[in-house]
């Protein structure tokens, strides 16, 4: 497994990733730091933990608003024309592990 280092809210992480998904983490990686950064620079909440909960409701409540035939489809697809992304399940899990992993391994949250 390769490991790539990211940015997110200006904290660097080095994240595990499959051979062929860097650019599908690298998205991930953006819409999640899109997603934070818009939080907190709304202003309302400066704890990177708030955000980072608020910003993963979020995006776990667009996930939810996606059709289920599209969160089947295998990986992940932009949809062009809303600018949202189609996740399969597997690739969640896949996901997590690999946040869950990483968060593991200094014991912070963000």
């Amino acid at each position: 497994m390769k490991q790539i280092e990211v940015s997110i809210m200006g904290q660097s992480y080095l994240l595990g990733c499959p051979e062929g998904g860097e650019q599908q983490l690298r998205h991930a990686v953006s819409h999640v730091d899109r997603e934070m950064c818009a939080i907190r620079d709304s202003g309302k909440l400066k704890a990177r933990e708030r955000i980072a909960v608020l910003a993963a409701l979020n995006l776990a409540f667009e996930l939810a608003a996606v059709p289920e035939q599209a969160r089947v489809a295998s990986g992940a697809q932009a949809d062009h024309e809303q600018g949202s992304h189609k996740l399969s399940p597997e690739y969640m899990n896949s996901l997590i592990q690999r946040v869950d992993a990483a968060l593991n391994q200094d014991g912070h949250l963000l």
